[in-house]
C-alpha cells in the first residue's frame, strides 16, 4: 500500500519537472539542414559535409583541399573549380554557403 503511494508521488512529481521540458521539445521546431550557413572560407571537412546536400566527406575533403592550395574562395561559383563539385550541387547549396575573408 506504502509502495502504491510511493509511486504515485514519485510519478506525479516526475510529471511536474519534466513534462514541460518534454513537450516543448516535441513542439519546437527541428533545426534542419537548410537553416545552416557556413563560411566555406573557414569551416573544416566535417562541417561542410554536414552543412551542404550533396557533399559528403570527399567532397567535403576536396573542397577544403582546393581552398588550402589557392587561398580562399572569392565566389560561390569558384566551387565549381572543384573536383565532384557541379553546377547542380552549387545551385542547391547556394542559400546556405557564405563566403567570407575573401581576398
Amino acid at each position: 500500500m506504502l509502495r502504491s503511494h510511493f509511486m504515485r508521488l514519485f510519478c506525479a512529481v516526475f510529471m511536474a519537472l519534466f513534462a514541460p521540458q518534454l513537450v516543448a521539445a516535441q513542439e519546437a521546431p527541428a533545426v534542419t539542414q537548410q537553416q545552416v550557413q557556413l563560411d566555406i572560407n573557414s569551416a573544416d571537412a566535417a562541417t561542410i559535409a554536414a552543412a551542404l546536400e550533396g557533399v559528403g566527406m570527399v567532397k567535403a575533403e576536396e573542397i577544403v583541399a582546393y581552398r588550402e592550395m589557392f587561398g580562399n574562395f572569392s565566389s560561390i561559383e569558384e566551387l565549381l573549380e572543384v573536383k565532384g563539385i557541379g553546377a547542380a550541387t552549387v545551385e542547391r547549396n547556394r542559400h546556405r554557403i557564405l563566403v567570407i575573408n575573401a581576398p
